[in-house]
């Protein structure tokens, strides 16, 4: 049996190709809690990323860490991303449910609904996609630090960001390709991928799921390495002289970002990649439509890691952690051994000239000076 369905409405025929398919089923209630529920929740997940933004702005002025500019650029692309796709997205969905607008009067020849369906794909990849690559860059910068010391400029940290997004915007151009196709989809306040056994568009959700499953499952194993290895620098032997606070602070807040991606997206990928590879398709509009809203909850819920989970925060969490103490250059106990000996030889007592760093950075300057007068040559 056919996938499209017959027109035996009294209505002439849409031939749309965008519309024709969900014409049966897109009967819609306009309720007030419809346009409260998609205001209230577009509202919050602006504001929670544009606070997110501020803080991130601050802290990447007051940092002199590569690593962590770094990765406060990574973090920076993440939180426009989310911005721009909640912000891009939800004005479509909170206009339809104020103005009751028609899709197939307002948009005949399916521009707007390939635009939202397109930017559907492209901000929900977009996160996992860049969660991935932080991994990599943290799992690179905690294991190999070495290898990264000179590489990892911003200017190369601003490319790879690009690069991610021109990644997703490839794969979200691809129904306007040929690949797969877009839809308008129940209730009929937004658009996105067919999910039909057409091989088209059997082909293009395969690859939507199958991305952002491996970009999850990447994230996954990698931060789970990283965090291993860091638990022993950080418990080991010299663990006073390993103490690395800020490589400790973005790991905590690269797991959980991890980890909220994994509890939103995944639902949604394996519902997506299980549908297409069974014949069975019953009530599958109404199951999309949640698993969509739970994946949506990542875009709000994101910026929130950066707010809670940092340095200042976790003092007064844990107030008894020595959070003073500044980060070694190298991880390697062969190597950290001989720094370590080589530096205490000509500097007196380094971590004291950490803590009054930190206490008083407007002393650094001075206490540096200090210190590399009274040096031998």
């Amino acid at each position: 049996m056919s996938d499209y369905p017959s027109n035996t409405g009294n209505e002439p025929l849409n031939h749309s190709f965008c519309f024709s398919i969900n014409a049966s089923i897109l009967p819609v209630n306009h309720t007030i809690a419809s346009a409260y529920f998609s205001g209230v929740f577009c509202a919050l997940g602006l504001s929670s990323n544009l606070f997110a933004l501020v803080v991130l702005v601050k802290s990447f002025k007051q940092t002199h860490s590569r690593s962590r500019s770094s990765f406060l650029l990574f973090l920076g692309g993440l939180v426009v991303t989310d911005f721009m796709g909640l912000l891009v997205t939800g004005i479509i969905v909170v206009s339809f449910h104020i103005t009751h607008f028609k899709w197939m009067e307002v948009d005949p020849h399916c521009h707007l609904c390939n635009f939202m369906g397109m930017s559907m794909v492209f901000y929900g990849l977009c996160p996992l996609l860049l969660g991935a690559t932080m991994a990599v860059e943290r799992f690179v910068g905690i294991m190999c630090p070495f290898a990264r010391s000179t590489s990892m400029s911003k200017n190369r940290v601003c490319t790879t960001v690009v690069s991610v997004w021109v990644t997703a915007g490839c794969i979200g151009l691809l129904p306007l390709l040929g690949l797969g196709s877009y839809h308008l989809q129940y209730p009929g306040s937004w658009c996105f991928l067919k999910i039909s056994s057409f091989p088209q568009d059997m082909a293009f959700c395969l690859l939507f799921s199958l991305v952002g499953i491996f970009s999850l499952a990447t994230s996954f194993i990698l931060n789970t390495i990283s965090l291993v290895k860091l638990l022993k620098l950080c418990c080991g032997q010299d663990s006073t002289q390993r103490r690395r606070d800020y490589e400790v602070e973005m790991m905590v807040q690269l797991i959980f970002i991890m980890v909220i991606a994994s509890i939103c997206w995944y639902p949604l990928l394996v519902f997506i990649a299980q549908t297409v590879s069974s014949e069975t398709k019953k009530d599958i509009h109404r199951l999309l439509l949640v698993y969509i809203r739970f994946a949506t909850w990542n875009q709000i819920l994101d910026p929130w890691v950066y707010i809670l989970f940092r340095r200042s925060v976790l003092k007064r969490v844990y107030p008894r952690m020595d959070w003073s103490r500044g980060s070694i250059i190298s991880l390697s106990p062969t190597m950290s051994t001989t720094r370590i000996r080589l530096t205490r030889a000509s500097i007196a007592r380094p971590e004291d000239l950490n803590e009054q760093i930190s206490e008083d950075p407007k002393r650094k300057v001075s206490l540096l000076s200090k210190h590399r007068d009274s040096s031998p040559s």
